[in-house]
């Protein structure tokens, strides 16, 4: 049984979904910009609604949408939207990106993803953490394609991929009209291989602005840009 995940101003149930609270989510969820004060948010793959949740926090957004397809994290979105100070805000669709596109007709001014990935063969036990992990869940070209469609013609794209990815994910962006804007590679400490980038586009070609962002000096022993921007929702910092 796992155990809730408590932020500063919300809780995290994770009992029912393979899929639990992870570094990867907090740093979107924080670092995704909502400089545009967006209206409508859109998270696709909500998993346990940690990152809509987030912006809700943050955002003064009103229309907070999210979609899930895996069963047990749907409920899992659903019960924790519900217990939020937000509810009134948070909506989680039970679909796939491929019907949600398809059926809804509204745009999104603010899109994030943190989108199943390892394109390795691999596959462990658990199929429930495999789909939730494996990009044959929902392929990157799949995803941007959803994106470009979803996306308002001002609207940002936020998301979060392996660092060794980024290349190859940006030209599937660029071939669906979308530019990068703003890259943050992630690494554990300053010792470590980057491993993440956070990713902002849109159809905006500007010049893409890169930063780095290092998390730990020592074991538990965070960085001041690290506090600075997850200080909000963790408890102990």
């Amino acid at each position: 049984m796992s155990k809730p995940f408590r932020f500063k101003e919300f809780t995290i149930h994770q009992d029912k979904t393979a899929m639990k609270v992870g570094t990867d989510g907090v740093l979107l969820g924080a670092w995704a910009s909502i400089k545009k004060n967006p209206f409508a948010i859109l998270d696709i793959g909500a998993g346990t609604g940690l990152i809509a949740l987030q912006l809700a926090q943050r955002s003064q957004a009103e229309v907070i949408d999210a979609i899930e397809i895996e069963d047990n994290a749907y409920e899992q979105a659903v019960e924790n939207f519900e217990n939020s100070p937000w509810s009134d805000r948070l909506f989680c669709y039970h679909a796939g990106l491929d019907e949600f596109v398809d059926e809804i007709e509204d745009t999104y001014d603010l899109i994030v993803s943190n989108p199943p990935f390892y394109s390795e063969d691999y596959k462990s036990e658990d199929v429930k953490r495999d789909t939730a992990r494996f990009t044959d869940a929902l392929p990157f070209n799949e995803l941007l394609a959803g994106v470009a469609k979803l996306l308002e013609p001002t609207g940002t794209f936020c998301t979060i991929i392996p660092y060794k990815e980024q290349e190859r994910f940006v030209n599937l962006a660029e071939a669906n009209g979308l530019f990068p804007n703003n890259t943050c590679n992630v690494k554990g400490n300053l010792e470590a291989d980057f491993k993440r980038s956070l990713l902002s586009f849109s159809f905006e070609k500007t010049e893409n602005t890169v930063e780095e962002l290092i998390i730990e000096t020592e074991r538990h022993q965070y960085t001041d840009a690290y506090i600075s921007l997850t200080k909000d929702f963790y408890l102990k910092l």
